[in-house]
């Protein structure tokens, strides 16, 4: 599954229950002295809040992954090699203003002339491959298990997984119903469409259900320091969100796959489909046109941002719907992206059952045979996946398959006990290291830039820093750059909050104990190449 909604649900659970509360300012403040230096106590420019992803931690007391710093005093004028990054997603608007330029090109493919010019199995892919056809709508593996029937190996945990989403995705129906019913008994009571919250503050009145919709508005326009058009729009989001769950996600019912026309449980059946990489949806291609923007959105452009990386082709494969992804896809997205020179793979989606792991564990181990690493996002459950495992993963049978896989916790920009990203999966054994993950500034559809935050985020941020180090050193193996990006990593001494309300030492929630920094990586990297 691609997205979580992870912000707005505990917001309305808030305002519901009558327990407003004023916004924290968001500072970037550390709870302890980095060594010796001296704290910044400065709420976040707004500068500040689109790129500190890229900020230095030490510099700027921002748990950025010192991308500005890379370039100011280690990139310089130095020209990498290009290098290929497939992202598996939701689909990239390739006709963004920030990244039309930097969409790989199938040189060997003629456009739209019906014919696999390049014998590669697949019809006029130029820009690359689309596994969804024109489906966007699909269920979680748990509701696919559970629509197969009592036989099946996974239904009990299966059912009992789906039962739980069920009763809470039907708390957030009443929640979302309460919200959407507030704007529209204003909308009524001043016969317009538009209004502002001095007018809702002005309501003098009688009227119960208007006196509660008063109150509920202005708790949420004084909480969130929002207007009324971006309270209506949270809540369209928020509501779009609980009713594909409703509708598609978790019904044991629908039949996203039907309109894709192949059979899902055979891994030969690869005959299906097509070449719009976009999908038949732009708005639905949002995730995936922000997941490439954060690796290598057009540098120094005059556009809405920088990405990690200046030496990237991104190549778009589509395989994750609004739902949970087939693994057949995803192992056949891999093969793709491998055998059409990717070097670097991200994989910013996850789920917590899977049926034909094994087809994607052949597929991982086929990418590092071939020297191609895979940057995959940890998830957004808050968990432990040490115990309570996401899919995909390298880990299995109590160790890891191959070498070429490094696995991605999300960070928050406040250094502290909460610098953990609140939605972050994390674990000693199957979460390699950290990177900025939340409310992250990126490129979405139609030339327009949104904040995003999820493990998905992080994921890009590493892939690009794994695109940097394979331009300047090409020699180095995935497994390498694997190792390097860990290894010299921005160690963190504090003790963070996981998982909603647990503390833990920083260094005991990932393999390597560090957030991903762009400048140690690409001195380390160059020691190594030499």
């Amino acid at each position: 599954m691609r997205f979580k909604y992870v912000l707005l649900p505990a917001f309305a659970a808030a305002i519901l229950s009558g327990c407003g509360s004023t916004a924290p300012v968001i500072l970037s403040t550390p709870v302890e002295n980095i060594d010796s230096i001296s704290l910044k106590y400065d709420e976040l420019t707004e500068e500040e809040k689109k790129t500190w992803g890229h900020k230095d931690l030490v510099t700027d007391t921002i748990p950025g992954m010192s991308v500005e710093k890379a370039y100011a005093d280690f990139v310089k004028s130095q020209r990498p090699n290009k290098v290929t990054v497939a992202v598996i997603d939701s689909g990239i608007d390739i006709e963004h203003e920030d990244l039309r330029s930097i969409i790989w090109r199938n040189r060997d493919e003629i456009p739209n002339n019906g014919k696999d010019d390049d014998k590669n199995g697949y019809v006029d892919d130029v820009n690359g491959w689309n596994f969804l056809g024109d489906a966007n709508d699909e269920q979680l593996e748990m509701a696919r298990i559970v629509a197969a029937g009592t036989r099946h190996p996974q239904y009990a945990a299966a059912k009992a997984a789906l039962d739980e989403k069920l009763a809470n995705i039907q708390q957030s129906k009443q929640q979302v119903d309460v919200l959407t019913n507030v704007d529209k008994t204003l909308s009524e009571h001043f016969k317009k469409d538009t209004y502002t919250k001095a007018e809702v503050e002005a309501i003098n009145t009688q009227d119960e259900s208007l006196a509660q919709a008063k109150g509920i508005m202005l708790q949420v326009l004084n909480g969130q320091q929002w207007t009324v058009e971006e309270y209506r729009k949270e809540i369209k989001e928020f509501s779009d969100y609980v009713y594909d769950q409703l509708n598609y996600n978790l019904s044991a019912t629908f039949d996203g796959r039907k309109i894709v026309g192949d059979d899902p449980d055979d891994l030969n059946d690869r005959n299906y489909g097509n070449a719009n990489v976009i999908g038949p949806d732009k708005e639905h291609a949002k995730h995936g046109t922000h997941v490439a923007g954060i690796i290598a959105a057009k540098r120094n452009n005059g556009k809405g941002m920088n990405g990690v990386a200046n030496n990237v082709e991104i190549m778009p494969v589509r395989a994750v719907p609004n739902g949970d992804e087939y693994d057949k896809d995803i192992a056949l997205a891999i093969r793709y992206a491998v055998d059409n020179g990717a070097k670097v793979i991200n994989c910013s989606f996850g789920k917590s059952f899977s049926t034909h792991p094994e087809w994607v564990w052949d597929a991982i181990k086929y990418a590092a045979k071939k020297d191609v690493l895979i940057v995959n996002a940890a998830g957004n459950d808050s968990e432990d996946i040490d115990y309570n495992v996401s899919y995909p993963t390298d880990f299995t049978g109590g160790k890891e398959i191959a070498d070429n896989f490094i696995t991605v916790g999300a960070l928050a920009k406040s250094y502290g006990s909460q610098v953990v990203a609140n939605f972050s999966n994390y674990g000693i054994k199957n979460v390699d290291v950290f990177a900025p993950g939340a409310q992250i500034w990126s490129t979405v559809p139609n030339n327009q830039y949104e904040f995003l935050g999820g493990t998905s985020m992080a994921a890009p941020a590493v892939a690009g820093l794994a695109a940097m180090i394979r331009g300047f050193y090409p020699k180095l193996s995935a497994s390498q750059v694997k190792q390097i990006i860990m290894a010299a990593g921005f160690p963190l001494k504090t003790q963070v909050v996981v998982g909603g309300d647990k503390t833990k030492e920083f260094k005991t929630i990932s393999k390597s104990g560090n957030i991903a920094n762009a400048y140690n990586a690409l001195v380390m990297a160059q020691q190594v190449s030499k």
